[in-house]
């Protein structure tokens, strides 16, 4: 499967001369201090996901048209609560398409993030992305969680599972040495009953949840969550 000949020419290879378009707005309103290069990364994301959108459905239909709100500021919503320090490793389970980690690694280019799923189509979209966005610092990979052998500061992920299996899959891979603000953990982006997930964790693990809405006014964040946990 490959990105069609127009996609090809005017992206990945001369996506630097995207004009901004009105919906790359929404991120600027709340990180006004993205680079030119970043700016233009952003903007070939609508372009790049309809395309495939087209051949594989990556992204639900309903939410292609809201990509810059449902997925991209949605991912983004993880920057306002840590920002990841040059050498980190980040890793995104369960990327499906790409979120949150592409996003990600385009707001922290000295951050290093893999993103990893079980779904080789999917993988193989968001290799495509990378590749297009010209990303050195992101790698997607088709494999199980269990099986990683590599250490992180921080796993990210979204809607992949409730909490206990979460740490059940990444517990064993933080790294011991903390270097942010907050301990080394998880960060997942969560909606719905999250207090009958935490419930589940018998109050082992320390827990921050913090709403989505205190950072975004947009009211589809509403009833939407960050929940962090200590590793």
């Amino acid at each position: 499967m490959f990105l069609n000949t127009w996609v090809s020419k005017s992206i990945i290879k001369n996506f630097t001369q995207l004009s901004m378009p009105e919906k790359i707005q929404i991120i600027q309103k709340y990180f006004p201090d993205l680079t030119e290069k970043q700016i233009q990364q952003f903007t070939a994301l609508e372009a790049l996901y309809n395309d495939w959108n087209n051949k594989i459905n990556v992204i639900s239909r309903k939410d292609i048209d809201q990509l810059y709100t449902r997925h991209v500021l949605h991912s983004l919503s993880i920057a306002q609560i840590i920002k990841f320090v040059p050498g980190a490793r980040i890793l995104d389970l369960g990327t499906g398409g790409g979120f949150p980690g592409v996003p990600l690694a385009i707001l922290f280019p000295e951050a290093h993030f893999l993103l990893v799923d079980g779904t080789g189509k999917k993988i193989m979209v968001v290799k495509e992305v990378i590749k297009a966005l010209k990303l050195p610092n992101a790698e997607a990979r088709q494999i199980r969680a269990e099986n990683l052998t590599e250490k992180f500061d921080f796993v990210v992920t979204r809607a992949v599972a409730k909490l206990d299996r979460l740490l059940a899959w990444t517990k064993h891979r933080m790294k011991k040495q903390e270097r942010h603000a907050i301990p080394n953990g998880l960060i997942a982006l969560k909606g719905g009953d999250i207090e009958t997930e935490i419930k589940a964790l018998h109050n082992r693990e320390y827990i921050e949840i913090y709403p989505i809405s205190d950072f975004f006014e947009e009211t589809i964040f509403e009833g939407k969550d960050i929940v962090y946990v200590q590793s």
